[in-house]
């Protein structure tokens, strides 16, 4: 019998500790949960961004790069979106699995309770039958055992109320468990719901996809014509921002204290300096990358690309010192110094800074060119060196 009664307390305490280890696994999966959707988020507002530069070019149906690049850049984030929501929903099956087997054990412990509970109900009017409590205090043979009796009925009226206590702590429980349950299922519908609709709009920009490749390849002379002036242009630029930052750090080869604590933030900063633009998408990355029309043509890029809506701004990505304010063709571009780091800034219609000027980090520095004749395109060109070495901007920005 003794054994049986041991085993009796055990219970409740084992279910106690398993229902507190499913507790400590939901938190982590509900963690999980959260930075998934942060995720989903972050990249349906990209979406939405792409979008809006989407609406923002010729109000017409005719293929363009511009386009085609903008429809890549969406379809590359929808597939990733996808990848999320089914990330989510398979986090929230293994959350809402978690979450039943959690209720289920406080079940356990909320029958055992109310058990325990019944029993001792059961006792104390047997008792009562048996005999009143003031008789069972009056009959006592003497004070000190009246006293003991005292005590026994106060444990017992105690016992009563832990025990109501118990099974009212342990139903509010299941009830959070069950509530925290039908959020889960919410979710899991709005992300089923959202994967439907990612999936639909997935299809469709991929058939828009082909169709304008389709559109462009049917123009490749005039195409061609046109990418070999803008491979020109830029061929220019890269050549004159670099004599340029080659002559600055030629003329200041050593650094000042200031200077070198400057480099020494930018170069600690690396892989989280901000974007240069407020909001925006790299639509040409750095380095050697096929031509998205004609993969044969292989483009060269001594910085990135950084697309944008109508009248953004760019901004300085560190505090540094303004070297350079020039023109190329049309447009300006500025250098910024960050100890024996330089970034540039060109494609610029508007400048908000002049040569000399001091920046902070994110400090405005000019207007972004909208280009009437690249389907208004609105388009940054940001490079980052060290000394007189380019360097690839998307290791240093953060992601």
């Amino acid at each position: 019998m003794k054994i049986i009664h041991m085993s009796n307390k055990l219970l409740p305490r084992l279910v106690c500790v398993a229902v507190c280890m499913l507790t400590a696994l939901a938190v982590l999966a509900a963690d999980n949960v959260k930075d998934l959707q942060k995720k989903q988020k972050k990249l349906q507002a990209e979406i939405e961004q792409t979008n809006k530069m989407l609406k923002q070019t010729k109000k017409d149906e005719s293929a363009t790069i511009n386009k085609l690049q903008l429809i890549g850049e969406n379809i590359k984030t929808q597939r990733k979106l996808i990848t999320t929501l089914d990330n989510e929903i398979s986090a929230l099956n293994s959350e809402m699995e978690r979450l039943s087997n959690t209720r289920d054990s406080l079940q356990q412990v909320l029958e055992r309770h109310k058990a325990d509970y019944a029993r001792m109900i059961r006792q104390t009017h047997y008792t009562r039958l048996q005999q009143s409590p003031l008789l069972f205090l009056f009959s006592s043979q003497d004070f000190q055992q009246l006293v003991r009796r005292a005590r026994y009925l106060q444990e017992v009226a105690r016992f009563r109320q832990q025990q109501v206590r118990r099974i009212e702590t342990t139903q509010a429980e299941i009830d959070t468990q069950n509530n925290l349950l039908q959020e889960n299922k919410n979710d899991k519908q709005q992300s089923l719901n959202s994967r439907k609709r990612e999936q639909e709009n997935l299809k469709r920009d991929e058939r828009k996809q082909q169709t304008m490749l389709s559109q462009l390849k049917s123009k490749e002379k005039d195409l061609s014509k046109k990418l070999q002036q803008q491979q020109k242009r830029a061929a220019d630029l890269n050549k004159k921002i670099d004599d340029m930052i080659r002559k600055q750090a030629a003329a200041k080869s050593n650094l000042t204290k200031e200077q070198q604590l400057v480099a020494g933030g930018f170069e600690a900063n690396k892989g989280r300096l901000p974007w240069p633009v407020e909001k925006g998408i790299i639509i040409g990355h750095f380095g050697k990358h096929p031509h998205p029309v004609y993969p044969q043509v292989m483009i060269d890029n001594k910085g990135i690309y950084l697309q944008t809506t109508t009248g953004s701004k760019a901004r300085a990505v560190y505090k540094g010192e303004v070297t350079s304010c020039f023109m190329v063709g049309n447009t300006y571009a500025v250098i910024i110094q960050h100890g024996n780091y330089r970034t540039v800034y060109s494609n610029l219609s508007r400048l908000s800074v002049k040569q000399g000027d001091k920046v902070e980090t994110k400090q405005l520095i000019g207007t972004i060119y909208t280009d009437p004749e690249q389907d208004q395109k609105t388009e940054l060109y940001f490079q980052i060196y060290k000394d007189r070495n380019i360097l690839n901007p998307e290791l240093w920005i953060a992601k």
